[in-house]
């Protein structure tokens, strides 16, 4: 299989719903659907066995919900990409999927199209909210931090980083912007998450608005269309 070709998972008990997904992903060349699942349960064993690198995961299913297989998976599997696809704009579902590891969180009722860029984007690393979801977690922000989140203090470069990160470049562009290598993003990055003890850049994004280091009208979330 071509290196470049997605591998997707897709989780919803809806066999309406799954099935459709699947069959709008075969009209698509870089995206390849490797397993289905029909809950929590199945998710996460299929998700060690066929290694995808974005999982589209329903949040309300029988056996295991999915926000509990995101954080399972997630321990197991940090790498795999995680979007939650779901009905529901409810801040119960939505702040425990974004804490549990989801780099993106999208509405059934979105254009193909939309979950389709959606997929390419968390598939490298990048948030992919909906906009109402964004809203929902930006109001998050108004909220007081309990404790600092890391004893460890951000370099000056990191900080850089960081507020890019939040901004919504993808590495490359970060890197052109900062005029480093890819590869030394990619570390940057990596340390920011670790000292932050942070799962991704939604996340990410989430510190860099709480501690003033970008504001809400330089991120760059998906506008509705």
């Amino acid at each position: 299989m071509d290196n470049n070709v997605i591998r997707l998972l897709v989780v919803d008990d809806q066999n309406i719903v799954r099935k459709g997904i699947c069959a709008l992903i075969e009209q698509v060349e870089d995206i390849d659907v490797v397993a289905e699942a029909a809950n929590g349960e199945e998710a996460i064993s299929q998700a060690e066995k066929f290694h995808p690198d974005v999982i589209l995961m329903d949040l309300v299913m029988p056996k295991m919900d999915g926000i509990t297989a995101i954080q399972q998976i997630m321990a197991r599997q940090p790498q795999v990409h995680i979007m939650a696809l779901t009905s529901f704009v409810a801040e119960d579902k939505v702040l425990p999927a974004i804490k549990a590891g989801a780099m993106g969180y999208l509405l059934k009722d979105s254009e193909p199209e939309e979950l389709i860029a959606a997929i390419r984007k968390v598939n490298q690393g990048e948030p992919s909210l909906h906009p109402n979801v964004a809203k929902m977690v930006l109001e998050e922000l108004s909220k007081p931090a309990k404790q600092p989140l890391t004893p460890d203090p951000l370099t000056e470069r990191e900080v850089d980083v960081v507020r890019l990160v939040a901004q919504g470049l993808s590495n490359r562009q970060i890197a052109d912007k900062l005029v480093i290598g890819e590869a030394t993003v990619r570390t940057h990055v990596g340390n920011i998450l670790g000292k932050l003890h942070l799962a991704n850049r939604v996340q990410a994004t989430l510190y860099a608005l709480r501690e003033g280091l970008t504001s809400l009208n330089q991120i760059d979330y998906p506008k509705e269309s």
